[in-house]
């Protein structure tokens, strides 16, 4: 790819999702001179980005709960530190709205556009593509740099590539891959009076036995099992470890939150048993968990005797009830029976590229952007943000580059 006059210079962007057109739309901002065209293998472009969300597109984080980038980068975190300097989830949320998109944070510090519409992110990319003349073309798989001898830069966002196909091409450049394996996905848990609770969610603390991997937040009861952002997080931090694994582990649950010790659960129940001696113990829960999942965990800590009143406790009863509320345990037995693996752990290792720049330590002049990178988040809006980041880097990195 031999450099050009900057008049007639250009770049080809290879992926037609949320990192190509962040990179496209700023690269053509930087550079209004520069040629860019986007290749999207499929049919449609920015797929992802519409059903994002529950189809409101989760585009950034306040980050104001991150004190730790590892937090929520379980790969990536120090890379992804390191480009913040660059551009920041302050910097994306001032763009869309510079852009004409309307942002809102949430309580849970996510980041939805105002009109709680993903379409209001893929409009907005649509309209910047046509008004920059970036060229988009669709059905074109590009598997190799021959394709592509036209252009002086070349950006691989392709996103993830969960069998490693999509990598083939670039490991024969010489860049090293780590193996692709699903992230953020749902556990499947073969127990019918856990999944007669579908539909039930609760704030819990969830771990993997064995490990020191965690995660809290939401947890909500499937007919297949465990989802909600709890799971989720926790199949974040434990991608590679539950791929090893077969994705067979035990589970453990404190269903009263971190930080919820057996000798406080303890003394709670002897103190309600004192106050309210003569309550029947399934009518009334002192930890506020919903009655559905209260009397479940009665009777799978002490079966029949749910039924007694809290006089007739005793210590044995109180210590079965203190282990399910707080290291309560199930046997994950696979991913959820369905296709919904949101993220994929791996990718183009971050010893392939220059972690200032992007680009390729192999072949000058390509670049790579997005989830193609061994970059990944937790549920939140934090792999949009990476996507924005590093997109933003790789445009800004192509421009400087041109004017040197």
């Amino acid at each position: 790819m031999a450099i050009k006059h900057f008049l007639s210079m250009k770049t080809a962007v290879i992926g037609g999702g949320a990192a190509g057109f962040f990179l496209a739309v700023n690269l053509k901002e930087m550079m209004p001179e520069m040629q860019v065209t986007i290749f999207e293998r499929s049919q449609r472009v920015l797929t992802k980005v519409e059903v994002s969300g529950g189809g409101r597109c989760n585009c950034t984080n306040s980050f104001r709960l991150v004190t730790d980038f590892s937090q929520v980068y379980p790969r990536g975190h120090r890379l992804m530190k390191r480009l913040f300097n660059v551009f920041s989830n302050e910097d994306a949320y001032r763009w869309f709205e510079q852009h004409g998109v309307p942002l809102v944070t949430q309580d849970d510090e996510c980041v939805f556009p105002e009109a709680q519409d993903s379409h209001a992110v893929i409009d907005c990319f649509l309209a910047l593509a046509r008004r920059y003349h970036i060229t988009i073309k669709t059905h074109e798989k590009i598997s190799s740099l021959e394709q592509l001898q036209d252009f002086d830069y070349v950006c691989v966002t392709t996103g993830g590539s969960p069998k490693g196909e999509g990598l083939q091409w670039l490991a024969a450049l010489g860049h090293e891959i780590e193996a692709p394996v699903p992230s953020l996905f749902t556990f499947s848990i073969h127990d019918a009076a856990l999944t007669a609770l579908m539909g039930l969610v609760t704030e819990a603390e969830v771990l993997l036995t064995g490990t020191k991997l965690r995660a809290e937040g939401p947890l909500l009861i499937t007919h297949w099992g465990l989802s909600g952002p709890a799971i989720l997080r926790l199949s974040s931090y434990a991608a590679r470890h539950l791929a090893d694994a077969g994705y067979q582990a035990a589970l453990r649950v404190n269903w009263l939150g971190a930080g919820t010790t057996a000798e406080h659960v303890s003394d709670v129940l002897n103190q309600q048993a004192a106050r309210q001696p003569q309550k029947q113990l399934h009518t009334y829960c002192p930890f506020g968990l919903q009655q559905r999942l209260w009397a479940f965990l009665l009777d799978k800590s002490i079966g029949s005797r749910a039924q007694i009143r809290w006089t007739e406790l005793n210590k044995k009863d109180v210590n079965r009830l203190v282990n399910v509320l707080t290291n309560d345990t199930y046997q994950i037995a696979g991913r959820a029976p369905f296709k919904d693996e949101f993220v994929t752990c791996g990718g183009i290792s971050l010893k392939a590229v220059n972690p200032n720049t992007l680009e390729s330590r192999h072949v000058p002049h390509l670049f790579f952007a997005g989830e193609v990178l061994d970059i990944d988040g937790v549920t939140g809006g934090f792999n949009f943000q990476a996507a924005w980041t590093t997109a933003f880097v790789v445009a800004k990195s192509i421009a400087n580059n041109t004017s040197l």
